[in-house]
């Protein structure tokens, strides 16, 4: 006899096929899940760079089937990452977007939220368990408001401490809480100073490792990629990730200032910077390079998944970095794919906190 399936909904942010690092995990979170439940994804229309397709403008919800999973998109207004209104104004538009959504879906058994957008993500988790008389499971990666006292995104008290009761809140109303690293189990504990704390485990991200994996460095697709991009010949030390607040690297391009063009390997290879991703703080990092004449940095666009080993095999050296402050607070996905591809061969990863 078979077992009936569970049902389980997600609330998600983004989803594939958009770039976006939580999307990717969650896709494959979702479908490593279909042999037990029946999983619809609440996101919204492919829109992690701030623009969107013409295809995604006409309708307020879009209903599409991805692998095997539901997944109800929302439509939001387009944005820039360096502008706070425009992206207030997008993830206001997903919030109660998603809590509509909610109704256009049927019975479920089991409702998981991740911790994107920052609050109102965990909130959406709640107002599922609510409507949906269902389980509430809430993934954090990120903390908030902690992260944004890191870097010092808002001075506002009254701001930081609402965003901790809501957080809070949403805590205590899961009946699990995962987070991806065993010092972000310590701030919940924290959180709650020992005290009714809430039911929590670690659960690490992954990546797959059919498709990030050391390829030899005269793979072809490699070296297109390197000569693409003005790569070819040097020793490349790379960044490849969310170029957003929390991981410094405002001071990391002033350290790079001091490596001159024309620095060179013992082994006579040019050493250059590389930069693979996009984020809040790119414009910044490209007007800095520029006016600074840094001939030694190049910044590429985000890869398609099908495309980020090649990528990744390009950078003879990866950094992981973090803010100070961040520790305890967030924990950077990258670091998955990097030592995928640098412990499995000769290459490294270089962590800054």
């Amino acid at each position: 006899m078979v077992k009936e399936k569970k049902n389980l909904l997600i609330y998600a942010h983004y989803y594939i096929s958009d770039t976006a690092s939580t999307g990717q995990i969650v896709r494959e979170l979702a479908e490593g899940m279909l042999d037990k439940f029946d999983i619809t994804v609440i996101c919204v229309v492919p829109s992690y760079l701030g623009t969107i397709e013409d295809k995604y403008k006409t309708q307020k919800y879009y209903e599409e089937e991805i692998n095997g999973v539901k997944v109800l998109r929302i439509r939001v207004p387009e944005f820039s990452k360096t502008n706070k209104k425009s992206r207030v104004k997008n993830i206001v538009s997903y919030f109660f977007g998603a809590m509509f959504a909610t109704f256009k879906v049927g019975k479920m058994d089991y409702v998981f939220s991740i911790f994107q957008p920052p609050i109102l993500g965990r909130l959406l988790g709640v107002w599922g368990k609510w409507m949906k008389h269902a389980k509430y499971i809430y993934n954090i990666q990120d903390f908030n408001p902690e992260q944004v006292l890191a870097v010092g995104y808002t001075k506002s008290k009254l701001v930081t401490d609402a965003m901790m009761w809501f957080d809070k809140f949403s805590c205590k109303r899961s009946d699990l809480v995962i987070t991806v690293g065993r010092d972000l189990v310590e701030t919940v504990e924290n959180r709650f100073k020992g005290k009714k704390v809430p039911k929590t485990v670690m659960i690490n991200n992954w990546i797959d490792e059919n498709e990030i994996y050391p390829l030899d460095e005269n793979n072809e697709r490699v070296l297109a990629f390197k000569k693409k991009y003005g790569l070819d010949g040097k020793f490349v030390i790379m960044y490849s990730g969310n170029i957003g607040l929390y991981y410094d690297l405002e001071n990391l391009i002033k350290i790079i200032e001091k490596i001159k063009p024309g620095t060179k390997t013992a082994e006579g290879r040019d050493v250059v910077f590389a930069f693979v991703g996009a984020g809040s703080v790119l414009d910044k990092l490209v007007l800095y390079v520029k006016e600074h004449h840094m001939d030694n940095v190049a910044f590429i666009p985000y890869q398609d998944k099908a495309d980020l080993i090649y990528s990744l095999n390009a950078g003879d050296v990866h950094w992981c970095v973090n803010a100070k402050g961040i520790k305890g607070v967030s924990c950077p996905s990258n670091v998955y794919s990097t030592n995928r591809i640098d412990v499995a061969s000769s290459k490294r990863t270089c962590f800054a906190h």
